[in-house]
């Protein structure tokens, strides 16, 4: 899909650190990361020179991970990979709705959220990953606004109870967080790990479309 709005979908994490999201960020230097316990993304510029790349282990710590997301910029031959995951940059076409049935969930659901996310296991969620943005649920599911480049907001953090799966709920969450979205003059997008067709599948039938290929890798820092 061709889309010359889309810019800020190209770096989503450093425009995320520098602008909704720029009192959650650690940063040194132009090397940026979010604050503990909020997520593990980490950014650096496009092209990065020695010490940048420097500035961001600085930054993170030895031994820890660099979680580059989808940043195709390539680390220092001793930092260790982690993870290499193909996947798809989803940005929204379809119409959204409201749903009276989903309610925003706020701080003394956490415990809740990290019950559900450790039983789904839809992707990274730490304690003060909802201060990203608005958390929506149908108490037995939920999903996550996350990164919020200029103009977009990206959904995330999907998932359902075992139990509560095969009754639409993803759907409805979909819709009523991409409603909220569209509501501030902002954009939905998502990504998603190739190999899960059939997340794909659903989020191409509620009006998805891929914008383009994307790579998430982390490393270790030595």
């Amino acid at each position: 899909m061709a889309d010359g709005d889309g810019v800020a979908l190209d770096d989503p994490v450093g425009e995320s650190l520098r602008g909704h999201h720029a009192h959650l960020a650690r940063r040194l230097g132009r090397a940026a990361t979010y604050l503990p316990g909020v997520s593990t993304f980490s950014t650096v510029p496009a092209e990065p020179d020695a010490a940048e790349w420097d500035d961001l282990a600085r930054l993170l710590g030895r031994g820890e991970l660099a979680d580059m997301f989808s940043s195709p910029a390539t680390p220092p031959p001793d930092w260790e990979p982690v993870f290499v995951l193909g996947g798809l940059q989803m940005v929204w076409s379809g119409s959204a709705e409201t749903d009276d049935g989903v309610v925003e969930l706020g701080a003394d659901d956490v415990p809740e959220m990290l019950d559900l996310v450790a039983c789904a296991r839809p992707g990274p969620f730490w304690p003060r990953t909802r201060e990203l943005g608005a958390y929506v649920g149908i108490r037995e599911n939920g999903a996550l606004e996350r990164l919020r480049p200029p103009g977009w907001t990206e959904i995330s953090t999907v998932c359902t109870a075992p139990e509560a799966r095969g009754r639409g709920h993803a759907a409805r969450l979909i819709r009523a967080l991409a409603a909220r979205v569209m509501s501030r003059g902002e954009r939905p997008f998502l990504h998603v790990i190739e190999a899960n067709t059939g997340a794909i599948a659903l989020y191409e039938r509620l009006g998805f479309e891929t914008r383009r290929h994307v790579t998430f890798r982390g490393f270790r820092i030595p």
